[in-house]
């Protein structure tokens, strides 16, 4: 989300009212809210709900961008809707939405082979130098993935970008994670105007 906030020169601002961090973007003539929870993941529903409602966002103009430990690192998958499949952030979003009727963008981080601090731990520290590049790159396109969504739809999204994969070439993958990549972060259009058009 970063990336797409950069490109606009859009000012991330923290608003308590949404418990998370606000910008404005543009993309070409879309107008794109962008939202980085602040609430603990399990929680990020919330924060999507209270955006959602206060902008009076469709469910489908929705774009929610999470890690998924069971892809590995160097993998993107755009959904269009479907379960959390185990991710608590997702969930928290689909119970506070009613629903996952909305496109997901999903970066793998892969798991642990060592177990020491769990899941949690792996996804909160930090990666092997090579593994950090290739997420780097994945978040990238993950960016692009999510404005394709709003720009062109989520069918053209996936046939674009779920056959990307970046491979580690040193074995970093058994690593730990970066730091910063356990958050939900959602692109959804701004208030004003019909929704986003799909072309």
């Amino acid at each position: 989300m970063d990336a797409i906030a950069a490109d606009s020169a859009a000012q991330w601002r923290a608003e308590a009212k949404f418990a998370g961090l606000v910008a404005r973007a543009k993309s070409g003539a879309l107008d794109l809210m962008l939202l980085k929870p602040t609430t603990y993941m399990n929680l990020s529903g919330e924060a999507v709900g209270r955006l959602m409602r206060y902008f009076n966002v469709e469910l489908g103009d929705l774009t929610v961008v999470s890690d998924d430990a069971d892809l590995p690192i160097g993998r993107l998958r755009v959904r269009a809707d479907g379960s959390a499949g185990g991710h608590r952030g997702l969930q928290s979003i689909i119970d506070c939405m009613g629903g996952g009727a909305f496109a997901r963008v999903r970066v793998g981080v892969g798991r642990p082979e060592r177990r020491e601090g769990g899941l949690v731990g792996y996804v909160l520290g930090r990666l092997e130098p090579e593994a950090e590049k290739v997420l780097r790159e994945v978040e990238a396109e993950a960016a692009k993935a999510a404005l394709c969504v709003a720009r062109r739809g989520v069918d053209a999204a996936m046939n674009s970008f779920n056959r990307f994969n970046l491979t580690i070439t040193n074995n970093a993958e058994g690593g730990e994670a970066a730091e910063g990549t356990a958050r939900d972060a959602v692109v959804a259009p701004q208030a004003q105007g019909t929704g986003l058009d799909p072309k």
